[in-house]
């Protein structure tokens, strides 16, 4: 069996996608040699960097190739379906929605098999947390590209039941054609060591050390990031606790209502925007944060949570998509919209050290039900499964 894998989904700075691009290409070539592999790339710089920190140039089954276009180039559509098919392809992986259309017959298996990962429907079930200018051009474009993708795929992947739900009712996929492979966590995600005073913030003399309330995420509307500023401005101002709010992601010029409420409610000193953090530094936050919240109203995955459980910090998530599934138990849940609630349940973290101590336990536990060798293991099982035409 012969797969191409499009990994022009990894950037300089990682999204999510292109970690689990990453991760996917790196633990494929460390536990399969039975097949061959060309992954595709764009740019030189990035194929480099990618070749150099996974174990691509080690693996003789793997090759790359290098394509003169990029992702959303009209030459995509026109180009990339020949150049598949003289590369003899068997199974073509796409790690998210962008595929060349032409390549994979509509409502019909063609001679590639296609393998999509389609993370979430977000921009298609919530069109009203898009930009308005989005909105007005885009929505249209991309519901239909969604359903395009979906019948022409012969499976498509995503990373949670909840997900695949999702995918089965709004594109009217057959459940058998969707199949749900949970993401994993890297090992360099671990904890440190820590006492009861650097869980609750209280040094041995009585003294109160500031402690830190960490979110990791893009800052669009579903995330959310809003009614966590309004809850940890209630947190500072009815409980005086000295809490710092750490957030991690890049600005996005077209969501300000963030750091607008900070200011508004007179925060603004204690929220610390940090932007894009390499991997090193992001392990660092999540170890040294007292509890991790990820108050979103939605989410195909969650993969921070994972994150901070795998690092030994508390977590504190919304009830919504994924994340009472990822959680597993180990998390304590809010409803997003319940400020009260979600106010509440930091002060609890923050002073109870028992109940941190309990969670870090429950997390640490629960992190390591999701590695990336499963994930790759799983993929390849569904490569074999459209093969077979089961």
């Amino acid at each position: 069996m012969k797969i191409g894998i499009d990994a022009r989904w990894i950037f300089k700075e990682l999204s999510g996608i292109g970690s689990y691009t990453r991760e996917l290409i790196r633990h494929l070539a460390r536990l399969e040699r039975a097949h061959k592999f060309v992954v595709y790339f764009s740019d030189p710089g990035l194929r480099d960097r990618t070749v150099a920190e996974t174990d691509l140039g080690s693996a003789p089954n793997f090759s790359t190739c290098l394509l003169p276009f990029g992702l959303f180039s009209i030459r995509n559509q026109l180009r990339l379906p020949g150049m598949l098919a003289e590369a003899a392809l068997d199974v073509f992986h796409s790690p998210n929605y962008m595929i060349p259309l032409r390549a994979f017959p509509r409502g019909r298996p063609g001679r590639i098999r296609c393998v999509t990962t389609i993370h979430d429907l977000i921009p298609l079930m919530f069109p009203a947390y898009a930009p308005r200018a989005w909105k007005r051009r885009f929505f249209l474009l991309y519901r239909w590209l969604m359903h395009e993708v979906a019948v022409r795929s012969d499976l498509v992947l995503t990373d949670s039941r909840s997900s695949r739900e999702d995918m089965v009712r709004y594109l009217r996929l057959p459940p058998e054609r969707v199949l749900a492979i949970p993401l994993g966590v890297l090992p360099k995600f671990q904890p440190t060591v820590r006492t009861d005073a650097d869980a609750t913030g209280w040094t041995p003399g009585g003294a109160r050390a500031e402690q830190t309330i960490l979110w990791v995420g893009r800052a669009d509307p579903y995330k959310n990031l809003v009614g966590l500023i309004e809850a940890f401005a209630a947190l500072r101002k009815q409980y005086q606790l000295p809490v710092e709010l750490r957030i991690v992601g890049p600005k996005d010029r077209r969501y300000p209502e963030a750091s607008r409420r900070a200011a508004s409610l007179g925060v603004e000193d204690a929220v610390m925007w940090l932007g894009y953090l390499p991997d090193d530094r992001l392990v660092s936050e999540y170890q040294n944060a007292d509890v991790f919240v990820q108050p979103s109203w939605y989410e195909g995955f969650g993969l921070p949570v994972l994150e901070a459980f795998a690092c030994g910090t508390p977590v504190i998530c919304s009830n919504k998509g994924s994340l009472p599934e990822v959680a597993g138990g180990a998390a304590l849940i809010v409803q997003p919209q319940d400020m009260i609630g979600l106010t509440e349940a930091m002060r609890r973290v923050l002073i109870d050290s028992r109940l941190a101590r309990d969670m870090r336990e429950r997390g640490l536990r629960q992190a390591q039900k999701f590695t990336w060798e499963a994930t790759a293991r799983m993929t390849l099982e569904a490569y074999k499964k459209v093969m077979a035409g089961k």
